[in-house]
Parts: C-alpha cells; structure tokens; sequence
C-alpha cells in the first residue's frame, strides 16, 4: 500500500464493523492500532533525520541557501504526508496487519 494514495482527510470508521472483520475485542484493535502506529512514527521520523542529515555539513552560506531550499521541500513533503495513526488504520482495513490470538496454556 502506498502512503501517498490514503486519503489525509476526515473520514467515518465504524467501530462495530472493524470488530467484526477482525472478530477481536475493539480493545484490542485499539492496543494493535496505537502500536503500529508508533512504529510508523519512529519510521518516518527516522526517515526524516537520514535525509536532513546530508545537509548538516558546514560549507558556504550560497550552498546553505539552495540546501535550505531543499531541507524545505523535504519537510514539506513530509508534513503532508498522513498521520501515522490514519495509516494504521487503513493497513488493518485493507488486511496488511493480521491480529493473532495467543492460546491459553493449561497448567
């Protein structure tokens, strides 16, 4: 699934259908969603401080001007990017996150 192509507007989830696709406490769909979506966070952050990280060199203040051009189209870029928690939800909607049930060990 691509980033670019999930829609950064508001929309309308139903709770009730995610639990039933899912067959799983809403719970712990939330747990699940909150988790992945910290993961992408740390992801994209990261992402983020690789690319700014090429421009960190000291040099001439005319290339720090055109660089500075640069580091503004990067963060841009990733400013309109969609929250990480909208991604989350729309890999669980378009079955990219499987939610397994641990069995229960008898003693």
């Amino acid at each position: 699934m691509n980033i670019k192509n999930i829609n950064n507007k508001n929309f309308i989830l139903d709770i009730n259908f995610l639990e039933k696709k899912k067959k799983c406490n809403i719970y712990k769909i939330i747990n699940i969603l909150s988790k992945r979506s910290n993961q992408i966070e740390y992801y994209l952050r990261l992402k983020l401080k690789i690319k700014l990280k090429k421009f960190n060199s000291p040099n001439n203040e005319l290339k720090e001007f055109f660089k500075n051009k640069e580091q503004i189209e990067i963060s841009k870029y990733f400013e309109n990017l969609p929250k990480s928690t909208i991604i989350s939800i729309f890999e669980i909607l378009m079955n990219n996150i499987s939610i397994y049930k641990k069995k229960k060990k008898k003693v």
